[in-house]
Parts: structure tokens; C-alpha cells; sequence
């Protein structure tokens, strides 16, 4: 069984630029930059909503498996959602340090980046990048 939500071709900018309100706008053009520096891919659209960096292919012990961004956002009206597909749980104490943040199982709900760490940010963003994008992880999601 596939995933249903897939890359597609829109264009990243322009969506990140239509973002409303605009302070959701700014946060937005901020995870942009900060992702696409982190990571050195350029940003493509996964779904309607979610900005994307890199890839990862995922294999649950379900049988459910597809490609999802190894990084991404998504300019939400409460709050941006940064996606930490390895689990909030694997940043628990740079969460800490962060500043005002709600979390879900792999979301970080930030309502304004000028509250947040950036540099704390940018660590959670970099080494769950790396754990998605290391040989290592789609394996240990197929034994898990």
C-alpha cells in the first residue's frame, strides 16, 4: 500500500509568498531559507500544503511504504508545523531549549519564530535530516 499524499510540481516560492497572515508568511519565507540551508536540496511541494526538502523511503511492518520529505514545513493558520519524521521524542532535550512550541507525535507546532531559538531550531532540523537520510533508517522502520 502507497502513501497518498506525493510530490507534485507546484512551486514552492509561490506558495510560501501566497501564505496569509503575513506573519505566517514571514515564519514561512524564515523555515524556507533555514531548511534549504540545512539540508542543500531545494524545496518541493509534498501535497497541496507541505514544503519539502530531500527524501526519505519509509517500510512499516504493516506493509504500508512510499517517499516523504527527509525535511519539511507547513504554514498552518494556528501555528507552523515543522515535520520531524524521526519522532519528537529524539529532540526531547534540545525541545527544551527551544522556546513556546506545541508538539504531536513527529509535529512541532510553532506559532511565531521570533520566540523561538533559531540555532536551537536549526540543531533539530539538522540531525533529523541526517537520521532520515542515513543508510541505517528505512531499515530499522521495516524491523520496527
Amino acid at each position: 500500500m502507497a502513501a497518498k499524499t506525493t510530490w507534485t510540481d507546484a512551486d514552492p516560492v509561490g506558495f510560501v509568498e501566497a501564505v496569509s497572515p503575513e506573519p505566517r508568511r514571514r515564519d514561512a519565507v524564515t523555515l524556507l531559507e533555514l531548511m534549504r540551508r540545512i539540508t542543500g536540496a531545494e524545496p518541493r511541494m509534498f501535497g497541496t500544503s507541505i514544503v519539502g526538502f530531500g527524501e526519505y523511503h519509509y517500510k512499516y511492518a504493516s506493509g504500508t511504504e512510499g517517499d516523504a520529505p527527509a525535511a519539511a514545513f507547513a504554514p498552518r493558520k494556528a501555528a507552523s508545523v515543522v515535520y520531524l519524521n524521526d519522532g519528537i521524542a529524539a529532540h526531547e532535550e534540545l525541545l527544551g531549549r527551544l522556546g513556546p512550541h506545541r508538539t504531536g507525535v513527529g509535529c512541532l507546532y510553532l506559532k511565531d519564530l521570533d520566540a523561538v531559538d533559531l540555532e536551537v531550531l536549526e540543531e533539530i532540523v539538522r540531525r533529523s535530516y541526517a537520521t532520515l537520510t542515513s543508510d541505517t533508517y528505512g531499515r530499522r522502520a521495516a524491523e520496527g
